[in-house]
């Protein structure tokens, strides 16, 4: 289960702080900030490029380049489903379609009550137990329909 901060300006600047000087710092800021604030807030997009002497639209572009980076807060738990090769090469297509049907939910949408969001993530480096899933770090491969609804009920709670 997450557990994230609320937006608070002061704690941005800080987290910007101890990260700009590192070398590519745009990305350690970046997840840094979503591990604190659960996603990267609108806000903080303007303090990072100060920080770093960029735009505003190049911050933006690294954020919306990956797929890791949320502009809203997760639910309380997150489930990832494998999109890589090996995993759809395997069913990982037919298991993400019941996923997404029984969640009632798209790729990055959260239950309307705040349980579980739902993401793609494109390897989880269990190609030889493909189809795999992550939730909420833990990863399961040998996915069938029946190991699959369990992660989904799970997450449901």
């Amino acid at each position: 289960m997450q557990g994230w901060a609320a937006w608070d300006r002061d704690r941005a600047l800080a987290i910007i702080e101890e990260h700009r000087t590192l070398d590519g710092a745009a990305l350690p800021i970046l997840h840094a900030l979503q591990k604190e604030f659960g996603f990267v807030p609108a806000d903080a997009l303007p303090l990072i490029a100060q920080a770093l002497n960029l735009s505003r639209a190049e911050i933006h572009g690294i954020v919306t380049f990956y797929h890791d980076f949320r502009d809203r807060p997760a639910g309380r738990h997150v489930l990832k489903l494998c999109r890589a090769e090996a995993c759809q090469s395997r069913g990982a297509d037919d298991l993400a379609a019941h996923a997404k049907a029984r969640l009632h939910l798209d790729w990055g949408d959260t239950a309307p009550n705040g349980s579980v969001t739902i993401e793609p993530v494109f390897c989880l480096g269990l190609c030889a137990t493909a189809p795999a899933a992550m939730l909420d770090g833990r990863v399961a491969g040998r996915l069938d329909k029946t190991r699959l609804d369990g992660l989904i009920d799970e997450a449901r709670r």
